[in-house]
C-alpha cells in the first residue's frame, strides 16, 4: 500500500491556506474527501497519521493547517516547534496546572528565559484557539472551495471528522451547505446552530469529559426539534482525547470503535449517498 502525501500551499478566495493531504496512489481519481481537523496542538504528526489512515480507506485525506498565516509563516508562537516545546513542557507539569494559572504561574517561574516567555505566548495562544472560531472556519470553508476545483476531488462529497477545537469546528462547519457529513470527537457543541446544519453528524465523548458532555443533551434535543440527523456515544471510562494515541488519556477500546463507526459514516454519506 503506497500512499502520496503533500503539502499544498494555494490561494483560495483571496487567502492563502497550507494543507496536508494523503491519498492511495493507486487510487483512480477524483476521491471524495475526508477533511481531518486538528486539535489545539495544530496539524501536527498525530494528525497528520490520523489523515493518512483515512487515505488507506480509500479517501482524499486532508487537514488544512489552521495556524498558517500565509507566506511560508505560522501565526505568532503557533510553529510546530513552538508548540511542541510548549507540549513537552506541559506533560511535565499537573494536569491541574493546565488551566489553574496560580500553579501554572508557578510552573512557569521555573523556566530559564527565553523559553518561558516563549511557552507562555504559545499557551496563551493554543488555549484562547476557539476566540479564533471565525478566522478557522473561514479557512475550513476556502479549504472546502480548494476542492471543489481540485483535480483529485473535483465534483466529489465531502465530509469532516474533528477533534477537541477541531469537533467544535466540524460541528460548525455542517451548517454549510457543501458538506455531506460531520463527525465530533469531544467537541463543544452549539444547540442555538441546529436550525442551520445541513448534513448528518455522528458524536464520540468520553464519559469522563463533563465539560463537553453537558453540551450533548441540550443539542440532541434541538436537533430533534429541528428535524435534523444527530446520533452519538458515550464510552463508560473514556476520557477527553480519548482516540489521540500520544496522550496518556488514549483509550484504545474506545478508539477502536469510534473508528469503525466512523468509517462506516463515511460509507454511507460519501460513497452510498
Amino acid at each position: 500500500m503506497t500512499l502520496h502525501t503533500e503539502w499544498i500551499r494555494t490561494e483560495q478566495d483571496g487567502q492563502e491556506i497550507s494543507l496536508y493531504t494523503a491519498r492511495l496512489e493507486n487510487a483512480k481519481t477524483p476521491l471524495p474527501v475526508v477533511m481531518v481537523i486538528q486539535e489545539i496542538w495544530g496539524t501536527d504528526e498525530h494528525i497528520q497519521h490520523v489523515t493518512r489512515r483515512f487515505a488507506e480507506a480509500g479517501y482524499l485525506a486532508v487537514a488544512p493547517d489552521l495556524y498558517y498565516e500565509g507566506a511560508g509563516k505560522h501565526k505568532p508562537g503557533l510553529s510546530p516547534e513552538r508548540i511542541e516545546a510548549t507540549k513537552k513542557f506541559l506533560d511535565t507539569i499537573p494536569h491541574t496546572a493546565w488551566f489553574n494559572d496560580e500553579e501554572r504561574a508557578t510552573e512557569l517561574a521555573k523556566l530559564p528565559e527565553p523559553e518561558r516567555s516563549e511557552v507562555t505566548e504559545t499557551m496563551t495562544n493554543l488555549f484562547s484557539g476557539m476566540a479564533n472560531g471565525p478566522v478557522f472556519l473561514a479557512t475550513l470553508k476556502a479549504s472546502l472551495a480548494f476542492l471543489n476545483s481540485y483535480e483529485h476531488s473535483q465534483g466529489q462529497r465531502v465530509a469532516s471528522v474533528g477533534f477537541c477545537m477541531g469537533g467544535a469546528l466540524s460541528s460548525a462547519l455542517a451548517n454549510h451547505a457543501d458538506l455531506a457529513g460531520a463527525v465530533v470527537f469531544y467537541g463543544r457543541l452549539n444547540p442555538e446552530n441546529a436550525e442551520n446544519v445541513s448534513c448528518p453528524v455522528l458524536g464520540f465523548f468520553g464519559e469522563n469529559d463533563p465539560n463537553i458532555n453537558g453540551m450533548i443533551p441540550e443539542y440532541a434535543q434541538a436537533m430533534q426539534a429541528a428535524g435534523k440527523e444527530f446520533e452519538y456515544q458515550v464510552y463508560p471510562g473514556a476520557s477527553h482525547a480519548f482516540f489521540n494515541d500520544t496522550r496518556v488519556t488514549y483509550d484504545v477500546d474506545a478508539a477502536r470503535d469510534a473508528l469503525a463507526q466512523t468509517l462506516e459514516f463515511f460509507r454511507m454519506v460519501l460513497v452510498q449517498a
